[in-house]
């Protein structure tokens, strides 16, 4: 997950990074947020802090449990550092190599790209002083989403606007090279291992993590997609801003994905789902020796096929995936679940040997009518980006309109 950094300072437009604070979250972002003293004479740093739920840095020595210097572990965390609203006075300090608070040691500390939304009194803004400043800056590679002409909160009517924040949102997005080609569109997501009861104290069920199916979540969310997991039990913690509905039976998972099948535009089964149940689930703990044998032979019956069913009712306008587990001729397998659950790919992967299953990394190839990709060895995150990029390919075939 990308995180922003965003400095505040001391200026009337500060409430407006609240909502970019929001904005960048809802696309997937980690928020933290560096005020200067004056800022917090417009905005406590409790709001902040209730926002990004992370700690929001003031002082330059304040405590920070576990972090002696702060300002150095704050600039190595961030992959931008957004100053939004930018005074003249912090902009000029920065120029000038002042670094005499906690935003400004980070700003001269961090490798990562410096952004600033300025804004300020149009008089201001145009002295030959600010404009100095922003053309030093500049040349020193720092990037401007320009302030924007019109009433000031001064009264005067001018250039010093902080810019809109949905479009310092767009711009910070564009910076971190974070794709948005997904949004408005919703995903569903299998994750994990379904659970099967034998008894109070038993069940069948296998090492599946989950850890590829939230990875692909986060990865959706981050592009802009609603995310919607169905998740069999797991050890992880939830994707940001991704809706997760937990279920431990096959038959569960059954039920809330085809509560929500049609709701969908894409459908991405990665849950190791148990093929079979027993007929009958004891009430009590089966004993072993017992006179019928119930430890000895246990009826099964199959369970539903989530996928074969819903490929053989999805939409001429949705895209679904499948992925194929195996412990031996990937793509040969790959290419008959692919025609027998009607998915537009499928996913396959080696297991077994410690492979696949509870990795953090692996190595897949995408089946499709038209040929086999391979992807990794990469970690499942990457591989996630490169699960989605399909998606879209997908899409794009169909209506080279529908995605930009």
């Amino acid at each position: 997950m990308k995180t922003v950094l965003i400095g505040v300072t001391g200026c009337v437009a500060i409430y407006k990074a609240c909502e970019i604070v929001r904005g960048l979250q809802k696309a997937g972002v980690r928020v933290k947020v560096v005020m200067t003293d004056h800022a917090t004479e417009f905005i406590q740093p409790a709001l902040f802090r209730a926002l990004t739920r992370e700690p929001v840095a003031v002082g330059l020595f304040d405590d920070a449990p576990g972090d002696p210097i702060h300002h150095i572990s704050l600039a190595k965390e961030a992959d931008l550092f957004l100053i939004a609203p930018c005074t003249a006075n912090v902009m000029g300090k920065i120029a000038n190599g002042v670094a005499d608070d906690l935003l400004t040691t980070t700003a001269m500390a961090t490798t990562a790209t410096l952004a600033i939304a300025p804004a300020m009194n149009v008089n201001m803004y145009e002295s030959a002083a600010n404009q100095e400043s922003m053309r030093i800056l500049k040349e020193r590679g720092v990037r401007f989403i320009d302030a924007e002409s019109g009433y000031l909160a001064c009264g005067d009517i001018g250039k010093g606007r902080l810019a809109d924040p949905d479009d310092i949102v767009a711009f910070a997005l564009e910076l971190l090279q974070v794709k948005q080609d997904l949004a408005g569109k919703r995903v569903l997501i299998t994750a994990g291992p379904t659970v099967e009861p034998i008894d109070p104290v038993r069940f069948i069920s296998n090492p599946s993590s989950g850890k590829t199916g939230f990875a692909i979540a986060e990865a959706a969310q981050e592009r802009g997609a609603q995310v919607t997991v169905v998740s069999g039990p797991v050890s992880l913690s939830d994707p940001a801003g991704v809706e997760i509905v937990r279920v431990k039976t096959a038959c569960q998972m059954f039920d809330a994905v085809a509560e929500r099948f049609d709701g969908v535009d894409i459908a991405i089964f990665t849950a190791a789902v148990s093929d079979f149940r027993p007929v009958d689930v004891a009430e009590s703990k089966l004993k072993k020796g017992n006179a019928n044998g119930a430890l000895t032979r246990i009826d099964l019956v199959e369970n539903p096929d989530i996928l074969a069913t819903m490929g053989a009712h999805k939409r001429t306008d949705q895209v679904v995936v499948g992925y194929a587990a195996e412990t031996e001729d990937v793509e040969e397998n790959a290419r008959k679940k692919l025609v027998a659950k009607n998915a537009d790919f499928i996913v396959g992967n080696l297991a077994g040997d410690g492979r696949a299953f509870g990795t953090d990394e692996n190595e897949v190839v995408l089946v499709d009518a038209a040929g086999e990709t391979r992807v990794g060895p990469a970690p499942k995150r990457e591989l996630a980006d490169a699960v989605l990029d399909k998606v879209t390919m997908v899409f794009a075939e169909r209506d080279p309109g529908q995605l930009l």
